[in-house]
């Protein structure tokens, strides 16, 4: 073996890069703790990783890869325990820290036995170089990461990313170290300065391909959901479209109705008369679901949307100034009342108590601002990613859970903002949104 006469990296600087590398995506994303006890949990794994490599340097070369397994293993304890992850997202994570620390490792190795003796040396000048190379390299890594691991995104890696984000840190891994077990190889270097060199090189090439890996990754989730917003989008616009054309029908049923009224009227017999008159009122009585706010198109889905609660008995109190809606698109008033007010239909849908199925609308001028507000009665607990909750849709993810994503882009579109709350039994939602132009009175 080539490390009989050329010494690899001191153990006690492996470990202190594994926890190095462990720290960069931990704090990347959502933790499972709060500070006072990550603090103390990334304090009880640096020791541990000391502690392991420490006891792989006294292993036999036999158990060498008894010795990495320990490390590894104890590199997964940490990232799970820190950060808010499945056991298989862990493991996806592992795979990119353990390629960034052999990264950051091999890279001030190299340049320590360029410029000083290689050896376990200590000294001010070595220590200092191991503390510019790994906190220059760390802080690099986390910034380049920050933009692949958005902090209102929950990371999700299914079994095949795992996989070959494992299988990419094996195979650098291997050959990155090929050097050190045979120099009698295609791919091994021969003299000092060419094995340290072959290993930093392709531990850079295993992180490129990670890091590319992962960027293919969110450019595929970015692509499914624009293409799922705008699936639900249309959907949207074409149910506002044919909801009008309906509730135009039904107002002309309704005018027509009127005259077969007075016809019937002149029937001579008084008491059929008036039995007739009572069928038809009973009959058009459900067709006047014409709700008027002063805006055409908020009429036309609250119109729509009233007649559904009124088929699923729920009850639906509205206040709105639709006048405040003028400045917005026809669209955009159609996505964002009707998938407001469609998850809220849905979770008064699964309440079993007909007396809670209750969903209030408010839209109003409030000083310079026009707020839209959604209220809807529910039961049981919400888990939320980030402000928002989390689907309570099973099946297909894709085309689920991405309403309120779709409200906040019209939202922010105009300048505005998304809040959502849930206290005492109420889900609210709420948009603000700037209005141009002159303003009304607070009507709150």
């Amino acid at each position: 073996m080539i490390e009989d006469v050329l010494p690899d990296i001191p153990r006690l600087y492996t470990a202190i890069a594994e926890w190095g590398a462990c720290l960069v995506y931990v704090l990347l994303i959502r933790k499972r703790l709060p500070r006072p006890q990550l603090a103390l949990a990334a304090g009880l794994g640096l020791g541990a990783l000391i502690g392991v490599q420490l006891l792989a340097g006294t292993l036999p070369i036999a158990l060498w890869v008894v010795g990495m397994a320990l490390a590894v293993g104890t590199m997964y304890l940490l990232i799970a325990a820190c950060a808010d992850l499945t056991a298989l997202n862990a493991g996806y994570f592992l795979a990119r820290a353990f390629v960034l620390a052999e990264l950051v490792a091999s890279l001030h190795w190299q340049l320590h036995t360029f410029f000083f003796d290689a050896g376990d040396d200590l000294s001010v000048l070595p220590g200092a170089l191991l503390v510019v190379v790994y906190g220059a390299a760390f802080t690099a890594a986390w910034a380049i990461e920050r933009r692949h691991f958005p902090a209102d995104q929950p990371v999700d890696v299914d079994g095949r990313g795992v996989l070959s984000a494992m299988a990419i840190a094996a195979i650098t891994f291997l050959i990155s170290n090929l050097s050190f077990l045979s120099t009698n190889t295609p791919f091994s270097g021969r003299l000092g300065p060419e094995v340290f060199y072959i290993r930093t090189l392709v531990d850079l090439a295993g992180y490129v391909a990670l890091y590319a890996q992962q960027g293919q990754r969110l450019e595929l989730r970015r692509t499914a959901e624009v293409e799922a917003m705008n699936r639900l989008l249309h959907s949207q616009h074409e149910q506002y479209l044919q909801a009008r054309n309906n509730i135009d029908v039904v107002n002309r049923k309704y005018h027509d109705l009127k005259h077969y009224i007075n016809a019937i009227r002149g029937e001579a017999s008084a008491d059929a008369r008036a039995s007739y008159l009572d069928q038809l009122e009973d009959s058009i009585r459900d067709y006047d679901t014409r709700v008027e706010t002063g805006n055409i198109v908020l009429d036309t889905i609250m119109t729509t949307k009233s007649a559904d609660c009124a088929r699923h008995g729920i009850t639906l109190t509205c206040v709105a100034d639709g006048a405040a809606l003028d400045f917005m698109a026809a669209m955009d008033v159609a996505a964002l009342v009707g998938n407001a007010l469609d998850n809220a239909i849905e979770a008064a849908v699964a309440l079993p108590d007909p007396e809670q199925r209750l969903l209030r609308v408010a839209v109003h001028r409030q000083d310079s601002f026009v707020m839209l507000r959604f209220e809807n009665y529910y039961q049981g607990d919400l888990m939320f990613d980030g402000d928002l909750p989390r689907t309570t849709k099973a099946g297909d993810d894709l085309n689920h859970g991405y309403g309120l994503r779709n409200i906040r882009q019209i939202a922010e579109r105009y300048g505005g903002t998304l809040t959502v709350h849930a206290e005492d039994g109420w889900f609210t939602v709420r948009v603000l949104v700037p209005a141009p132009g002159p303003t009304g009175t607070d009507v709150s």
